[in-house]
Protein backbone atom coordinates (compact mmCIF):
# COMPACT_ATOMS: atom_id res chain seq x y z
CA UNK A 1 0.00 0.00 0.00
CA UNK A 2 1.41 3.40 -0.94
CA UNK A 3 1.60 6.01 1.81
CA UNK A 4 0.71 9.69 1.55
CA UNK A 5 3.68 12.07 1.38
CA UNK A 6 4.24 15.78 1.96
CA UNK A 7 3.36 16.33 -1.73
CA UNK A 8 -0.26 15.32 -0.95
CA UNK A 9 -0.87 18.20 1.50
CA UNK A 10 -1.68 21.90 0.97
CA UNK A 11 0.77 23.45 3.45
CA UNK A 12 -0.27 27.12 3.24
CA UNK A 13 -0.61 28.44 6.79
CA UNK A 14 -0.22 24.99 8.40
CA UNK A 15 2.16 23.87 11.11
CA UNK A 16 4.06 20.65 10.39
CA UNK A 17 5.40 18.45 13.21
CA UNK A 18 8.35 16.67 11.56
CA UNK A 19 9.96 13.63 13.23
CA UNK A 20 13.58 13.69 12.08
CA UNK A 21 16.52 11.44 12.92
CA UNK A 22 19.07 13.87 14.37
CA UNK A 23 20.76 11.11 16.38
CA UNK A 24 24.23 12.26 15.27
CA UNK A 25 27.65 11.37 16.74
CA UNK A 26 29.22 14.04 18.99
CA UNK A 27 32.81 14.36 20.27
CA UNK A 28 33.82 15.31 23.85
CA UNK A 29 33.35 19.01 23.03
CA UNK A 30 29.81 18.24 21.74
CA UNK A 31 30.84 18.95 18.17
CA UNK A 32 29.04 16.92 15.48
CA UNK A 33 31.50 14.49 13.85
CA UNK A 34 29.14 13.36 11.05
CA UNK A 35 26.17 15.51 9.94
CA UNK A 36 24.84 13.09 7.27
CA UNK A 37 21.52 12.61 9.10
CA UNK A 38 20.97 16.36 9.45
CA UNK A 39 21.75 16.97 5.78
CA UNK A 40 19.40 14.15 4.82
CA UNK A 41 16.46 15.96 6.49
CA UNK A 42 17.01 19.28 4.69
CA UNK A 43 15.06 18.57 1.44
CA UNK A 44 11.86 17.82 3.40
CA UNK A 45 12.27 20.89 5.63
CA UNK A 46 12.94 23.15 2.64
CA UNK A 47 9.94 21.82 0.73
CA UNK A 48 7.64 22.56 3.68
CA UNK A 49 9.03 26.08 4.11
CA UNK A 50 8.73 26.83 0.39
CA UNK A 51 5.09 25.72 0.45
CA UNK A 52 4.02 28.05 3.26
CA UNK A 53 4.36 25.88 6.35
CA UNK A 54 5.74 26.65 9.81
CA UNK A 55 8.02 23.73 10.71
CA UNK A 56 8.38 22.12 14.16
CA UNK A 57 11.21 19.58 14.25
CA UNK A 58 11.60 16.82 16.84
CA UNK A 59 14.15 14.05 17.39
CA UNK A 60 15.92 11.96 19.99
CA UNK A 61 19.69 12.00 20.57
CA UNK A 62 21.48 9.13 22.29
CA UNK A 63 19.97 7.13 25.14
CA UNK A 64 19.38 9.61 27.96
CA UNK A 65 17.98 8.59 31.34
CA UNK A 66 15.93 11.71 31.98
CA UNK A 67 17.32 15.19 31.25
CA UNK A 68 20.99 14.82 30.25
CA UNK A 69 22.86 18.07 29.54
CA UNK A 70 25.37 16.45 27.17
CA UNK A 71 22.51 15.17 24.97
CA UNK A 72 20.67 18.45 24.37
CA UNK A 73 20.02 19.27 20.71
CA UNK A 74 21.78 22.69 20.62
CA UNK A 75 24.62 21.50 18.31
CA UNK A 76 21.95 20.21 15.89
CA UNK A 77 20.15 23.59 15.90
CA UNK A 78 23.42 25.37 15.12
CA UNK A 79 24.21 23.05 12.18
CA UNK A 80 20.63 23.30 10.88
CA UNK A 81 20.83 27.11 10.84
CA UNK A 82 23.96 26.86 8.65
CA UNK A 83 22.34 24.38 6.26
CA UNK A 84 18.97 26.16 5.99
CA UNK A 85 20.36 29.68 5.99
CA UNK A 86 17.69 30.86 8.44
CA UNK A 87 17.18 31.01 12.24
CA UNK A 88 16.18 27.85 14.11
CA UNK A 89 14.43 28.53 17.40
CA UNK A 90 15.63 25.79 19.78
CA UNK A 91 13.45 25.15 22.87
CA UNK A 92 14.50 23.56 26.18
CA UNK A 93 11.65 21.04 26.26
CA UNK A 94 9.39 19.22 23.79
CA UNK A 95 6.05 19.50 25.63
CA UNK A 96 4.44 21.90 28.10
CA UNK A 97 2.91 25.39 28.13
CA UNK A 98 6.05 27.24 26.93
CA UNK A 99 6.40 24.89 23.96
CA UNK A 100 2.71 25.26 23.11
CA UNK A 101 2.96 29.06 23.26
CA UNK A 102 6.04 29.06 20.97
CA UNK A 103 4.25 26.79 18.46
CA UNK A 104 1.11 28.97 18.45
CA UNK A 105 3.18 32.12 17.82
CA UNK A 106 4.83 30.70 14.68
CA UNK A 107 4.45 32.27 11.23
CA UNK A 108 4.91 30.52 7.87
CA UNK A 109 8.64 30.07 7.26
CA UNK A 110 9.52 29.78 10.97
CA UNK A 111 11.54 26.79 12.19
CA UNK A 112 11.30 25.44 15.74
CA UNK A 113 13.44 22.60 17.15
CA UNK A 114 12.07 20.79 20.21
CA UNK A 115 14.39 19.38 22.88
CA UNK A 116 15.44 15.69 22.95
CA UNK A 117 12.23 13.63 23.02
CA UNK A 118 13.81 10.90 25.13
CA UNK A 119 14.30 13.25 28.10
CA UNK A 120 10.72 12.07 28.76
CA UNK A 121 10.34 8.32 29.43
CA UNK A 122 6.79 8.60 28.00
CA UNK A 123 8.32 8.89 24.50
CA UNK A 124 9.66 5.31 24.38
CA UNK A 125 6.59 4.00 26.23
CA UNK A 126 4.39 5.43 23.46
CA UNK A 127 2.31 7.14 26.16
CA UNK A 128 -0.98 8.43 24.59
CA UNK A 129 -1.09 11.59 26.74
CA UNK A 130 2.49 12.49 25.69
CA UNK A 131 1.67 11.78 22.02
CA UNK A 132 -1.41 14.02 22.34
CA UNK A 133 0.73 16.86 23.73
CA UNK A 134 3.09 16.60 20.76
CA UNK A 135 0.17 16.44 18.32
CA UNK A 136 -1.41 19.57 19.86
CA UNK A 137 1.54 21.63 18.52
CA UNK A 138 0.73 21.13 14.82
CA UNK A 139 -1.86 20.52 12.07
CA UNK A 140 -0.11 17.68 10.21
CA UNK A 141 2.48 15.08 11.27
CA UNK A 142 5.41 14.22 8.97
CA UNK A 143 7.61 11.19 9.62
CA UNK A 144 11.04 11.57 8.01
CA UNK A 145 12.96 9.34 10.45
CA UNK A 146 13.37 5.90 8.88
CA UNK A 147 16.04 5.08 11.48
CA UNK A 148 13.36 4.92 14.20
CA UNK A 149 10.43 3.66 12.08
CA UNK A 150 10.79 0.17 13.59
CA UNK A 151 10.05 1.58 17.07
CA UNK A 152 6.48 2.15 18.26
CA UNK A 153 7.26 5.36 20.18
CA UNK A 154 5.03 8.38 20.85
CA UNK A 155 6.77 10.50 18.17
CA UNK A 156 6.97 7.73 15.55
CA UNK A 157 3.60 5.99 15.86
CA UNK A 158 1.53 7.51 18.70
CA UNK A 159 1.19 11.02 17.23
CA UNK A 160 -0.38 9.61 14.04
CA UNK A 161 -3.53 8.73 16.01
CA UNK A 162 -4.25 12.45 16.53
CA UNK A 163 -3.08 14.12 13.28
CA UNK A 164 -3.08 13.44 9.54
CA UNK A 165 0.22 11.58 9.05
CA UNK A 166 2.41 11.62 5.91
CA UNK A 167 5.94 10.62 4.87
CA UNK A 168 8.78 13.07 4.25
CA UNK A 169 11.12 12.71 1.26
CA UNK A 170 13.76 10.70 3.15
CA UNK A 171 11.24 8.14 4.39
CA UNK A 172 9.64 7.98 0.95
CA UNK A 173 13.04 7.29 -0.64
CA UNK A 174 13.73 4.43 1.80
CA UNK A 175 10.33 2.85 1.09
CA UNK A 176 10.80 3.22 -2.67
CA UNK A 177 14.26 1.61 -2.86
CA UNK A 178 13.90 -1.09 -0.20
CA UNK A 179 10.32 -1.84 -1.26
CA UNK A 180 11.30 -2.15 -4.93
CA UNK A 181 14.18 -4.50 -4.03
CA UNK A 182 11.84 -6.87 -2.20
CA UNK A 183 8.73 -6.60 -4.39
CA UNK A 184 9.96 -6.12 -7.93
CA UNK A 185 13.76 -6.17 -8.23
CA UNK A 186 15.67 -5.98 -11.50
CA UNK A 187 17.28 -9.42 -11.69
CA UNK A 188 19.59 -11.04 -10.92
CA UNK A 189 18.86 -9.92 -7.35
CA UNK A 190 21.94 -10.46 -5.16
CA UNK A 191 21.85 -10.04 -1.37
CA UNK A 192 25.11 -9.74 0.59
CA UNK A 193 24.93 -10.36 4.34
CA UNK A 194 27.75 -9.95 6.83
CA UNK A 195 28.15 -8.99 10.46
CA UNK A 196 28.87 -11.08 13.49
CA UNK A 197 25.87 -13.28 14.16
CA UNK A 198 23.38 -15.45 12.29
CA UNK A 199 20.95 -15.12 15.22
CA UNK A 200 20.56 -11.37 14.52
CA UNK A 201 19.60 -12.03 10.90
CA UNK A 202 17.66 -15.33 10.83
CA UNK A 203 14.46 -13.64 9.61
CA UNK A 204 16.35 -11.62 7.00
CA UNK A 205 18.16 -14.68 5.64
CA UNK A 206 14.90 -16.66 5.42
CA UNK A 207 13.00 -13.81 3.72
CA UNK A 208 15.83 -13.08 1.26
CA UNK A 209 16.30 -16.76 0.39
CA UNK A 210 12.72 -16.69 -0.93
CA UNK A 211 13.28 -13.50 -2.96
CA UNK A 212 16.94 -13.20 -4.00
CA UNK A 213 18.70 -15.16 -6.76
CA UNK A 214 21.93 -15.30 -4.74
CA UNK A 215 22.84 -14.79 -1.11
CA UNK A 216 26.54 -14.09 -0.43
CA UNK A 217 27.57 -14.63 3.20
CA UNK A 218 30.60 -13.03 4.90
CA UNK A 219 31.65 -11.64 8.27
CA UNK A 220 31.53 -13.53 11.55
CA UNK A 221 28.26 -15.21 10.62
CA UNK A 222 30.01 -17.10 7.81
CA UNK A 223 32.09 -18.94 10.47
CA UNK A 224 28.95 -20.55 11.89
CA UNK A 225 27.95 -21.78 8.42
CA UNK A 226 31.47 -23.13 7.81
CA UNK A 227 31.35 -24.90 11.20
CA UNK A 228 28.01 -26.40 10.11
CA UNK A 229 29.82 -27.83 7.06
CA UNK A 230 32.10 -29.66 9.50
CA UNK A 231 35.15 -27.36 9.09
CA UNK A 232 37.63 -26.68 11.91
CA UNK A 233 37.20 -23.00 12.92
CA UNK A 234 40.01 -22.64 15.50
CA UNK A 235 39.47 -19.60 17.74
CA UNK A 236 37.00 -17.95 15.33
CA UNK A 237 33.74 -16.43 16.54
CA UNK A 238 31.16 -19.23 16.11
CA UNK A 239 27.59 -19.29 17.41
CA UNK A 240 27.48 -22.92 18.51
CA UNK A 241 23.74 -22.74 19.26
CA UNK A 242 23.05 -21.62 15.68
CA UNK A 243 24.97 -24.44 13.95
CA UNK A 244 21.84 -26.64 13.45
CA UNK A 245 20.01 -23.59 12.04
CA UNK A 246 22.91 -22.88 9.67
CA UNK A 247 22.59 -26.46 8.36
CA UNK A 248 18.85 -25.91 7.72
CA UNK A 249 19.48 -22.61 5.93
CA UNK A 250 22.19 -24.17 3.73
CA UNK A 251 19.81 -26.96 2.75
CA UNK A 252 17.00 -24.45 2.03
CA UNK A 253 19.35 -22.21 0.03
CA UNK A 254 21.17 -24.91 -1.92
CA UNK A 255 22.45 -23.46 -5.19
CA UNK A 256 21.91 -19.85 -4.18
CA UNK A 257 23.67 -19.48 -0.77
CA UNK A 258 27.39 -18.77 -1.20
CA UNK A 259 30.03 -19.07 1.54
CA UNK A 260 33.69 -17.93 1.61
CA UNK A 261 36.07 -20.26 -0.26
CA UNK A 262 39.14 -18.74 1.43
CA UNK A 263 39.62 -16.61 4.54
CA UNK A 264 42.16 -14.31 6.22
CA UNK A 265 43.16 -15.74 9.61
CA UNK A 266 45.14 -14.17 12.46
CA UNK A 267 46.81 -15.54 15.59
CA UNK A 268 45.19 -12.82 17.74
CA UNK A 269 42.35 -10.29 17.60
CA UNK A 270 44.67 -7.36 16.93
CA UNK A 271 45.87 -5.12 14.11
CA UNK A 272 49.44 -6.26 15.00
CA UNK A 273 48.60 -9.98 14.77
CA UNK A 274 50.28 -12.30 12.29
CA UNK A 275 47.93 -13.03 9.40
CA UNK A 276 47.72 -15.39 6.47
CA UNK A 277 45.27 -16.54 3.79
CA UNK A 278 44.00 -20.13 4.00
CA UNK A 279 41.24 -22.16 2.28
CA UNK A 280 37.92 -22.05 4.19
CA UNK A 281 38.58 -25.60 5.43
CA UNK A 282 42.20 -24.81 6.37
CA UNK A 283 41.76 -22.93 9.69
CA UNK A 284 43.95 -24.43 12.42
CA UNK A 285 43.62 -24.32 16.24
CA UNK A 286 44.87 -21.06 17.76
CA UNK A 287 43.95 -19.02 14.65
CA UNK A 288 40.76 -17.05 13.96
CA UNK A 289 38.98 -15.85 10.81
CA UNK A 290 38.91 -12.03 10.61
CA UNK A 291 38.12 -11.39 6.91
CA UNK A 292 37.16 -13.08 3.64
CA UNK A 293 40.08 -14.07 1.40
CA UNK A 294 41.08 -12.79 -2.08
CA UNK A 295 39.41 -15.66 -4.00
CA UNK A 296 36.15 -15.01 -2.16
CA UNK A 297 36.50 -11.27 -2.84
CA UNK A 298 36.92 -12.00 -6.56
CA UNK A 299 33.92 -14.38 -6.61
CA UNK A 300 31.62 -12.02 -4.68
CA UNK A 301 32.74 -8.95 -6.68
CA UNK A 302 31.94 -10.77 -9.93
CA UNK A 303 28.40 -11.64 -8.73
CA UNK A 304 27.80 -8.08 -7.46
CA UNK A 305 29.01 -6.42 -10.66
CA UNK A 306 26.73 -8.62 -12.79
CA UNK A 307 23.64 -8.01 -10.60
CA UNK A 308 20.53 -6.06 -11.55
CA UNK A 309 19.85 -5.28 -7.87
CA UNK A 310 22.21 -5.65 -4.88
CA UNK A 311 21.31 -5.21 -1.21
CA UNK A 312 24.21 -5.29 1.27
CA UNK A 313 23.95 -5.38 5.04
CA UNK A 314 26.89 -6.13 7.35
CA UNK A 315 30.70 -6.03 6.88
CA UNK A 316 32.73 -8.93 5.45
CA UNK A 317 35.32 -8.86 8.26
CA UNK A 318 36.65 -6.90 11.23
CA UNK A 319 37.03 -3.75 9.12
CA UNK A 320 37.78 -1.54 12.15
CA UNK A 321 41.23 -3.20 12.14
CA UNK A 322 42.97 -2.01 8.90
CA UNK A 323 44.68 -5.36 8.09
CA UNK A 324 41.23 -7.03 8.02
CA UNK A 325 39.29 -4.34 6.12
CA UNK A 326 40.16 -5.39 2.56
CA UNK A 327 37.21 -7.76 2.04
CA UNK A 328 34.68 -5.14 3.14
CA UNK A 329 36.28 -2.29 1.16
CA UNK A 330 36.68 -4.46 -1.96
CA UNK A 331 32.98 -5.28 -1.79
CA UNK A 332 32.17 -1.55 -1.47
CA UNK A 333 34.24 -0.89 -4.61
CA UNK A 334 32.44 -3.71 -6.47
CA UNK A 335 29.08 -2.18 -5.46
CA UNK A 336 30.26 1.17 -6.87
CA UNK A 337 31.25 -0.48 -10.17
CA UNK A 338 27.97 -2.39 -10.53
CA UNK A 339 25.60 -1.15 -13.26
CA UNK A 340 22.63 -2.38 -11.19
CA UNK A 341 20.60 -0.73 -8.42
CA UNK A 342 22.84 -0.79 -5.32
CA UNK A 343 21.38 -0.48 -1.82
CA UNK A 344 23.34 -0.35 1.45
CA UNK A 345 21.33 -1.34 4.51
CA UNK A 346 22.65 1.18 7.02
CA UNK A 347 24.90 0.67 10.05
CA UNK A 348 28.45 -0.65 9.58
CA UNK A 349 28.01 -1.20 5.82
CA UNK A 350 27.14 2.50 5.39
CA UNK A 351 30.24 3.46 7.41
CA UNK A 352 32.41 1.15 5.28
CA UNK A 353 31.10 2.66 2.04
CA UNK A 354 31.80 6.18 3.37
CA UNK A 355 35.33 5.18 4.46
CA UNK A 356 36.14 3.54 1.12
CA UNK A 357 35.22 6.78 -0.67
CA UNK A 358 32.56 5.36 -2.99
CA UNK A 359 29.37 6.56 -1.23
CA UNK A 360 28.48 8.93 -4.08
CA UNK A 361 28.42 5.97 -6.52
CA UNK A 362 25.85 3.93 -4.58
CA UNK A 363 22.18 4.19 -5.62
CA UNK A 364 20.82 4.32 -2.06
CA UNK A 365 22.41 4.25 1.40
CA UNK A 366 19.79 3.58 4.05
CA UNK A 367 19.76 5.82 7.12
CA UNK A 368 18.36 3.08 9.34
CA UNK A 369 20.39 0.00 10.32
CA UNK A 370 17.83 -1.78 12.52
CA UNK A 371 14.87 -0.45 10.54
CA UNK A 372 16.29 -1.58 7.18
CA UNK A 373 16.99 -5.05 8.61
CA UNK A 374 13.42 -5.44 9.87
CA UNK A 375 12.10 -4.12 6.54
CA UNK A 376 14.23 -6.69 4.65
CA UNK A 377 12.86 -9.34 7.00
CA UNK A 378 9.36 -8.45 5.78
CA UNK A 379 8.17 -7.04 9.11
CA UNK A 380 5.70 -4.13 9.01
CA UNK A 381 7.34 -1.15 10.73
CA UNK A 382 5.09 0.69 13.25
CA UNK A 383 6.26 4.16 12.12
CA UNK A 384 5.26 3.35 8.52
CA UNK A 385 2.05 1.46 9.33
CA UNK A 386 0.83 4.57 11.23
CA UNK A 387 0.98 6.83 8.13
CA UNK A 388 -2.11 7.60 6.03
CA UNK A 389 -2.56 5.42 2.95
CA UNK A 390 -2.81 7.08 -0.46
CA UNK A 391 -6.43 7.14 -1.62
Amino acid sequence: MKKMTIRDVDWAGKRALVRCDFNVPLDESRRITDDMRIRAAVPTIQYLLEHGAAVILCSHLGRPKGVTESLRLDPVAKRLEELLGRPVNKLNDCVGSEVEAAAKAMNPGDVLLLENLRFHPEEEKNDPAFARQLAALADVYVNDAFGTAHRAHASTAGVAAYLPAVAGFLLEKELTFLGQALENPTRPFVAVLGGAKISDKIGVIKNLLSKADMLLIGGGMANTFLKAKGYEMGDSLVEEASVPLAKELMAAGEGKLYLPVDVVVADAFSAEAQKRVVPADGVTPGWRVLDIGPQTVALYAEKVKAAGTVVWNGPMGVFELPPFAEGTFALARAMAESQGVTIIGGGDSAAAVEQSGVADRITHISTGGGASLEFLEGIELPGIAALNDKK
